[in-house]
C-alpha cells in the first residue's frame, strides 16, 4: 500500500458541502516505478499551485481567484473559489525526496517514485544436486 491515509476531514467536508463529488477530484495510479496523482484544477493558474512534502505528508494547495466586478449578479454559482488543500500520507516505500509535479491542460500531475529497495524483484531459484555423500541415513523406528 503506497498511501496509508488521506485527508479524511477534507473528504468529509467536501461531501457534506458539495454532495458526493470532492472539490478536487483525485486519481492515484500505481505503476511499476511509483505512483502518479492526477488532480483536476481547471481555471487555476499554475503559479497559484503549491506541492510540498514534509515528514511523509504530501500537501497540495492552491488558490482560485474570483473574477467579478461590483455590478455582477450571479444567477447560478457552482464553481468554488478561494483556497484549497489536500493532504496524503506517503508510505515509507515511496521516495518523498524525489517528488515531481507538472501542470498541463488543467490537470496537476504529481509523480512519486518507489524506493529502489521497495521495488519488486525476481529471486533466482538455484538447483541443488544431491550426491550420495549428502544423503542422510534413515532412522529406524
Amino acid at each position: 500500500m503506497y498511501f496509508t491515509t488521506f485527508d479524511r476531514q477534507f473528504d468529509r467536508l467536501a461531501r457534506h458541502a458539495f454532495g458526493q463529488v470532492p472539490v478536487l477530484p483525485l486519481d492515484v495510479v500505481r505503476h511499476e516505478n511509483g505512483v502518479t496523482l492526477r488532480l483536476d484544477v481547471p481555471g487555476i493558474d499554475p503559479e497559484q499551485l503549491e506541492v510540498t512534502v514534509d515528514r511523509g505528508v504530501l500537501t497540495i494547495s492552491g488558490k482560485r481567484e474570483e473574477e467579478r466586478t461590483e455590478n455582477d449578479k450571479f444567477f447560478v454559482r457552482e464553481r468554488t473559489m478561494g483556497t484549497f488543500t489536500r493532504r496524503l500520507r506517503l508510505s515509507e516505500n515511496l521516495n518523498a525526496d524525489a517528488v515531481e509535479a507538472s501542470y498541463a491542460n488543467g490537470v496537476l500531475e504529481v509523480r512519486v517514485p518507489v524506493l529502489e529497495q521497495a521495488k519488486p524483484r525476481k529471486v533466482e531459484v538455484r538447483k541443488v544436486e544431491i550426491t550420495k555423500a549428502d544423503d542422510q541415513p534413515e532412522l529406524a523406528a
